[in-house]
């Protein structure tokens, strides 16, 4: 059992079953929880700006694959 950093609700995750860089979601607050550490469990806030920071980087790397086909 773990809490939400974000509203100190309890997360029933159990350690042997999820895996670092996994995406959890708080039942309560519904806030994007990323597993940064499994034994013992710990979890940080996805923020939007982390977010749109990886779909940007998602995007030009697609963008760049894209260049160098054309190329």
């Amino acid at each position: 059992m773990v809490r939400c950093p974000e509203c100190a609700a309890e997360i029933d995750v159990d350690e042997d079953e999820v895996e670092e860089g996994e995406i959890l979601s708080c039942p309560e607050c519904e806030v994007e929880l990323e597993v940064v550490q499994t034994h013992p469990v710990h979890l940080n806030v996805i923020s939007e700006e982390e977010e749109e920071e990886e779909q940007d980087q998602e995007k030009k790397e697609v963008l760049g694959e894209e260049k160098e086909e054309i190329e």
